[in-house]
């Protein structure tokens, strides 16, 4: 009896050493993962999988690391067994829709998402993105709908308001993408390309004027965005600015606009 509850204690010792051993290699791995260096945390979060093979959190911070050093498929490898391990893993299969997305698998990330929501139906960063699938697949109304459902859950997300916008606009609904995009600039006022995308909507809509104060806007915001020179100088030839507009065609160019080398040739010569 005495040597039966040695051994018992001894394999309970045994059982508590491994445990934290794959811990503390999960918590190495982390503390790597928040500075950024990538290999080294998956090195880690590889020997927390070693000692113990059914380590859903290992696996799912070694697909985040392996996301960041853009090895994707290997990512969605990690993911994958996280859900094998843990179906009701949420965040493993928003994460590996979001992975598929970067692969342009749009239609295996919708599914991937529509698997994170029916989990969580509050899940307010899977109806976003799976509203972006949805605008890459063309399917506008239905990226309009999740977006929808984003802003319902909270309705302080700029970007489902921005993206939004952008469903809209490709249904050349410009009043709603500038509804949107006020939105979203009113929750962020720093954002750059809800400024960019409402001048846009608004040169649809002859609102050249207004376009530029809007350009003007996002060049302030980010001075690097060649889209915005490039279309501020359009909107300026529309208003027979055209020597302010082929100087926003050159600085467009500089800043690597192909749209820019065009519009100097056809309007600037």
């Amino acid at each position: 009896m005495k040597k039966i509850s040695i051994l018992f204690f001894a394999l309970a010792i045994s059982i508590l050493s491994y445990s934290q051993t794959s811990k503390e290699y999960l918590d190495k791995g982390n503390s790597k993962f928040k500075l950024k260096d990538y290999s080294g945390a998956i090195s880690d979060y590889n020997n927390a999988i070693e000692i113990n093979p059914k380590y859903d959190e290992a696996f799912y911070f070694r697909g985040l690391a392996k996301f960041y050093i853009k090895d994707f498929n290997g990512a969605i490898l990690d993911y994958s067994k996280v859900i094998e391990i843990n179906p009701k893993h949420e965040k493993s299969f928003y994460n590996r829709g979001l992975t598929k997305a970067n692969l342009k698998d749009f239609s295996g990330a919708i599914l991937d998402y529509n698997q994170a929501i029916e989990i969580n139906p509050k899940y307010e960063k899977a109806f976003n993105n799976r509203g972006i699938a949805k605008k890459n697949i063309q399917d506008f109304n239905g990226a309009i709908l999740d977006y929808n459902k984003a802003i319902e859950i909270n309705p302080k997300n700029f970007d489902a308001f921005y993206n939004r916008g952008i469903a809209k606009y490709n249904l050349k609904d410009f009043n709603g993408t500038i509804l949107d995009c006020n939105n979203a600039i009113e929750i962020n006022p720093k954002y750059a390309d809800a400024f960019y995308n409402r001048a846009n909507a608004k040169a649809d809509l002859k609102d050249f004027e207004g376009a530029i104060l809007d350009y003007n806007k996002t060049i302030e915001i980010n001075p690097e965005h060649a889209g915005a020179y490039n279309n501020r100088g359009l909107a300026k030839i529309k208003i027979d600015q055209k020597d302010d507009g082929c100087k926003d065609f050159k600085k467009a160019m500089e800043l690597g606009s192909s749209n820019a080398n065009e519009n100097i040739r056809k309007f600037c010569n």
